[in-house]
């Protein structure tokens, strides 16, 4: 394996950074459910003070044909090149509180190599613990909190968070296996993933980055703002309130759904949420196909509104 610690490019000397601090990630790629890790990521650097300690070579990691850069075409003229960034940042949260975040695209390529620099990182920085997100579409209703699934060596954490302790394969995550070369080194960290409702997979669900904003806050202490996040929530949901309640059928799929969530979480028989009681799971189809008008409707207020 060629050296890990060239697959990035350092921004400011390692010896300025503060050691001992929490590091949160977040990387888009195989799925980001509800936009929950692109939300969280652009919310973040947005709202809070950060400055770059180091930059990864997208070139050696990103498969640029499936994940093509955007570029600006004015007129008769191109203008601007914007290549996608995997970067580690030193970020501060409401109160003045220092942490790192990685963030950016999740590499196609040298996973075993990329995991060694992160893991060197993690150790030349002494980092206290590694906190990391992901979210997937699961069958639950908007209506209910969105659950989460706890993975790592924190138990305290496992026992106090995980509603979904589920055994099986699944497709994996540059952040698993980070996680699990952290695991195998004795290093601190977890996992989170958001289960979010199927329905609003594809769709940037406020929700979903609140969700992970505050299981980040429960492992860490770190204190982030959310205001302008609830604000879209409300807004969000209450369009979707007002489709379902307009709607019979679409009432009793969400119903449904609340049904067999309730079930669960008193600790029913059932083995999950994916568990049928009475009939079918409505489908993701079933439920999309009823909120399509509302979905598309957002979308143009969107552009209308960028328009203006």
């Amino acid at each position: 394996m060629q050296d890990p610690r060239n697959l990035y490019d350092l921004r400011m000397e390692l010896s300025t950074v503060p050691t001992g601090l929490y590091l949160v990630a977040g990387m888009t790629g195989f799925a980001d459910a509800g936009g929950a890790v692109s939300q969280l990521n652009g919310h973040l650097l947005d709202e809070l003070e950060a400055k770059e300690i180091a930059r990864f070579d997208a070139d050696a990691l990103l498969d640029y044909r499936a994940r093509r850069p955007v570029i600006t075409f004015d007129q008769d003229h191109l203008t601007d090149y914007r290549p996608a960034q995997l970067s580690l940042y030193l970020v501060r949260d409401e109160l003045g509180q220092p942490f790192l975040l990685l963030t950016g695209y999740e590499p196609d390529f040298q996973w075993e190599r990329f995991s060694s620099a992160v893991l060197d990182l993690v150790s030349l920085l002494k980092v206290r613990s590694t906190i990391w997100v992901h979210s997937i579409p699961m069958p639950v209703p908007h209506t209910r909190p969105i659950g989460v699934t706890v993975s790592g060596n924190k138990k305290e954490l496992v026992d106090a968070m995980s509603v979904w302790r589920p055994t099986t394969q699944a497709p994996a995550t540059a952040m698993h296996l980070i996680e699990y070369r952290l695991q195998q080194v004795g290093a601190s960290t977890v996992g989170f993933v958001l289960l979010v409702p199927h329905y609003l997979g594809d769709t940037e669900y406020p929700a979903a980055a609140i969700a992970a904003i505050e299981n980040i806050s429960a492992a860490t202490g770190l204190i982030f703002p959310t205001d302008k996040l609830r604000e879209l929530d409300r807004e969000f949901v209450a369009n979707i309130d007002e489709q379902v309640a307009a709607n019979p059928e679409l009432e009793r799929l969400v119903g449904a759904l609340e049904q067999r969530h309730d079930a669960y979480m008193q600790d029913t028989p059932l083995k999950s949420p994916l568990t049928h009681l009475d009939g079918a799971v409505p489908s993701a189809d079933e439920i999309a196909a009823e909120l399509e008008n509302f979905l598309a409707y957002r979308r143009r207020g969107d552009e209308d509104g960028a328009a203006r």
